[in-house]
């Protein structure tokens, strides 16, 4: 580890900013918002780009170098804490309309930032402790199904018409949202389906992960509403809602547009560096944990974040992935920005 190495540490300015809004409330209420959504892409505009890649003889250490885990880890109690100071906020019956809506939409983007984006990274690794904190982070956000469905399902079809989450040139956020959510949703219970009944023969199974999942996510729903009231066991679906809708919109942007050739004997060409949107904005590289590296992570997907490349070669964003969300929401200007860049003039 050297000194640069403590740039992640930055990562750690979504949860603080989101406690102070939880805490301070009104105009403040929307916490992280202003940090991810204002001064990040403000910033990433007038920023230099930074391509550097880490030297390959470091790459091995640097892979084992537990600091870089405990990143990770740390984001655990910080969720959960954070999401029950929400609840207990909510439950005190004296904020205001705008502090309801800010603090949602501060927790929701907690969850979906530092829930399933720290989850997407440690689901990858083949360590049991890993893949269960990835289930952990995932579960407020009601999307355990995610880690069936991504990993086995999108990272084998990206690029084509099976994977929900790439989005079709010319398709706007929203219609994706509800396909990518919806069929995500579906791929996953077929993916568990034939997974229990290889092992026992049988749908309705404990051995069926998707079983599993949904009698854990009811339980946890259950757990909130007779510990903090009905009112704040909807909010924690709202906020699950909102936590998973940043999934999305970030899965919208990562492979918008990009399609992987059908050959001749029906199959579809390997997964290469062309199939998916990077971004080396320095900000949104650090509070996403290196998700900006994408086509590396494609092509590797259980290299670690401290270690992920940039590949010159894979189609660039125009700026960094907070400031492609907030333009994604304006269909107009998205195709814009991005459909000529899908086939760039020669």
């Amino acid at each position: 580890m050297t000194i640069k190495d403590l740039k992640y540490l930055l990562a750690y300015l979504i949860p603080i900013s989101a406690g102070i809004g939880l805490y301070l409330g009104d105009f403040w209420s929307f916490g992280a918002f202003y940090i991810a959504f204002l001064i990040v892409p403000i910033i990433e505009l007038f920023t230099p780009n930074n391509g550097i890649n880490i030297d390959p003889e470091k790459e091995a250490s640097r892979s084992l170098n537990k600091f870089f885990d405990w990143l990770l880890y740390l984001n655990l109690p910080i969720v959960y804490g954070l999401l029950i100071y929400y609840f207990i906020r909510l439950g005190s019956n004296n904020l205001t309309t705008l502090e309801i809506i800010g603090m949602t939409l501060n927790m929701g983007f907690v969850l979906g930032s530092m829930g399933i984006n720290v989850a997407h990274e440690l689901g990858h690794r083949r360590s049991k402790k890993d893949q269960l904190f990835a289930k952990i982070l995932l579960l407020p956000n009601l999307y355990l199904h995610f880690f069936i469905e991504h990993n086995r399902g999108h990272h084998k079809n990206v690029g084509t018409l099976q994977d929900p989450a790439t989005a079709r040139k010319g398709e706007h956020f929203y219609s994706f949202w509800w396909r990518s959510v919806t069929q995500g949703y579906l791929h996953a219970w077929n993916l568990s389906n034939q997974s229990a009944l290889r092992k026992v023969n049988s749908l309705v199974s404990l051995k069926n992960e998707m079983v599993t999942y949904t009698l854990i996510q009811i339980f946890y729903l259950i757990i909130i509403g007779l510990m903090f009231g009905p009112s704040v066991m909807i909010a924690a679906i709202v906020v699950a809602i909102i936590g998973f809708s940043f999934l999305e919109m970030v899965n919208y942007i990562e492979h918008y547009g990009l399609t992987r050739k059908q050959l001749e004997n029906g199959k579809f060409e390997a997964v290469d560096i062309q199939h998916s949107w990077n971004s080396n904005h320095s900000l949104g590289r650090i509070f996403l944990y290196e998700l900006t590296r994408h086509a590396d992570h494609h092509a590797k997907a259980t290299r670690k974040y401290q270690i992920l490349k940039h590949i010159d070669k894979s189609p660039q964003l125009p700026t960094g992935y907070p400031g492609s969300i907030i333009v994604s929401l304006i269909p107009p200007l998205w195709f814009k920005m991005m459909n000529y860049r899908l086939h760039p003039p020669q």
